[in-house]
């Protein structure tokens, strides 16, 4: 919870326009750096010219994951590494990671030997399909890098007969499977959120701003515009961090501090690739996966996943090089190509148009590369700092690569690296932080069942509403049931599950400036396929009542959001007015 309004915090920030850090570009990495840094007492400002977690951070396939075909590529470093952090995920954050049963159908014994040897040495990068032997000696490795820390259970092979029983609707020709356990998350754009709100208790030396853009660097000052109100303001950092994913390379332009050789000094650190996603409601194929994810080749042999995503099924993804990172959606071939994958292991179920929900797309910020093909691209994360110059009186660490199941070990390597930069020493680590609502999570701490018993007493909340509070929003549910204790919690004329008293509250106290916001990334509503024109419109009446806007206000904000459903997930007005929400 953001302590003070908007107006407040700018207005404190103009008075102290010196920080230590200023970090740009709000996404999963650039929050977990200002965290780490807010935590050591290192004056810091953290400038988002979107929504926090608005690009890649909110692309992700809802994954917490080790990689496990990183392996092939001898990452084993990451693998390692992501392994670790996803296993303190799902310590740290209980309210949004789960661990998720996972399963590869196997078509082949031997095939992919000689191929990913090749590849591991430099000698291959094109895909093939893995056999059985490969994929043994993967989820070995794989249980075998977590053996000190095992918090889940170790793989299993199962027989053609088994996994026919388990899997009846497979592809008759696949021999046999074997499973294994990662993780998924929930909300990333919320647990993201949830490490800004976290530090507010250090204000006084750490502030976070959404919709606050970098416009320039003059006289050796960066220059920030409000997105909001218009307004600029002038800061004086000792260090810059850029942050800003796919956008590196322009960012730097921008803060080269020249205004005629933007474009001239842009930097060639990162080579983004395209990922898309569908979110799919088909019934058969929701209850043929069960619980359980399917991680799968398809008939290149590139990695695809799907598995159950609150109520509908999330399938994907591509993995495709692009230049420019702006104006990206899954495209009609790419959509064509993710259901053809599909059709691997799944030859007689048929995904009809309207079952296709939503649609989303991230651009990956990888290491620049000259790899033909896009997964052989590492994932390996690191640091690149532009030194001071004539125009730019302070250095730039670019934060490079990285994957978003490591943003707390990459966000803690970046701070030491800064805090090096500064003199100064680290004297706290978040590697046992608990984030947000996972804080004495009963998940952890005494069972579930008996924690919302005895909160929905103390609060005079029923039992049945505090669930789906504490599943949202983990410990922090009693945060809004503060709220909802004060004001009448009627539902929403158009969805049950969500109150005006729950949406409110969000507005109020989660940074909100938009009505994507709420919809996107304070709440699941839009990628869970649960949006209409009536509930639309419905949470955009009270965001402007919250916010006093005008009409023409109002105007704009429905047509933006519109053009953001139709343009980048699929979903056109006459889409969302015939949609009918149970």
């Amino acid at each position: 919870m953001t302590k003070g309004t908007r107006q407040n915090r700018m207005d404190a920030l103009k008075k102290s326009p010196a920080p230590a850090v200023l970090i740009v570009g709000g996404g999963i990495n650039g929050i977990s750096l200002y965290r780490e840094l807010a935590l050591q007492g290192v004056n810091v400002v953290l400038a988002e010219r979107g929504d926090f977690c608005i690009g890649a951070s909110a692309a992700l396939s809802r994954m917490v994951h080790g990689g496990l075909r990183y392996m092939e590529q001898g990452d084993f470093k990451l693998v390692r590494e992501a392994l670790q952090e996803r296993n303190l995920l799902l310590k740290n954050a209980p309210h949004y990671v789960f661990p998720l049963a996972t399963t590869i159908p196997i078509f082949r014994r031997f095939s992919g030997i000689t191929n990913s040897v090749k590849k591991f040495i430099g000698l291959s990068e094109k895909p093939s399909r893995r056999g059985a032997l490969i994929i043994k000696i993967g989820l070995t490795l794989y249980d075998l890098f977590t053996r000190r820390n095992q918090v889940m259970p170790a793989h299993k092979f199962h027989k053609r007969a088994d996994t026919f029983r388990d899997w009846p609707d497979f592809d008759e020709k696949i021999i046999c499977s074997a499973t294994y356990y990662d993780a998924w998350i929930t909300y990333p754009e919320r647990l993201g959120l949830e490490m800004i709100t976290d530090m507010s208790e250090f204000e006084e030396t750490a502030q976070a701003f959404n919709y606050l853009e970098v416009a320039e660097v003059q006289d050796g000052k960066v220059i920030l515009e409000d997105l909001v109100d218009g307004t600029k303001i002038e800061l004086m950092p000792q260090v810059v961090v850029n942050a800003t994913g796919a956008w590196i390379d322009f960012t730097n332009g921008r803060l080269s501090g020249s205004e005629n050789d933007i474009e001239l000094n842009r930097t060639n650190l990162v080579g983004g690739t395209k990922g898309s996603h569908l979110i799919v409601n088909n019934a058969q194929l929701f209850d043929a996966l069960g619980d359980q994810m399917v991680y799968y080749e398809n008939h290149e042999g590139r990695i695809c996943i799907l598995f159950r995503y609150f109520n509908n099924v999330l399938v994907g993804s591509t993995d495709i090089k692009i230049d420019n990172p702006e104006d990206i959606r899954c495209e009609a071939d790419e959509q064509d190509y993710i259901l053809q994958s599909l059709s691997c292991v799944f030859p007689n179920i048929e995904i009809k148009p309207e079952q296709i929900l939503y649609r989303f797309s991230g651009v990956r910020p990888l290491v620049n590369s000259t790899s033909s093909v896009t997964g052989q691209i590492s994932r390996e994360h690191y640091c690149e700092t532009i030194p001071k110059s004539e125009n730019t009186p302070f250095p730039t660490v670019c934060l490079i690569g990285g994957k978003w199941t490591t943003f707390r070990a990459f966000g803690e390597q970046a701070a030491d690296h800064v805090l090096e930069l500064l003199g100064e020493s680290r004297k706290v680590s978040t590697a046992d932080l608990a984030i947000g609502g996972g804080k004495s999570h009963p998940l952890m701490n005494g069972g579930i069942d008996k924690w919302i018993s005895h909160h929905a007493k103390s609060h005079e909340i029923e039992e049945s509403r505090l669930k789906i509070l504490l599943e949202r929003y983990g410990t922090r549910s009693i945060d809004f049931v503060g709220t909802i204790a004060g004001e009448n919690d009627v539902p929403l004329e158009n969805h049950s599950g969500y109150s005006k008293a729950e949406i409110r509250h969000i507005i109020r106290n989660e940074c909100v400036e938009s009505l994507s916001d709420i919809l996107f990334r304070r709440t699941a509503l839009a990628i869970s396929g649960e949006l209409n024109m009536p509930l639309i419109d419905e949470i955009l009446d009270i965001l402007v009542r919250e916010k006093s806007w005008t009409d023409d206000k109002k105007s704009q904000e429905r047509t933006n959001l519109l053009w953001r459903l139709s343009h980048f997930h699929g979903l056109s007005e006459a889409n969302l007015s015939n949609r009918q929400i149970s």
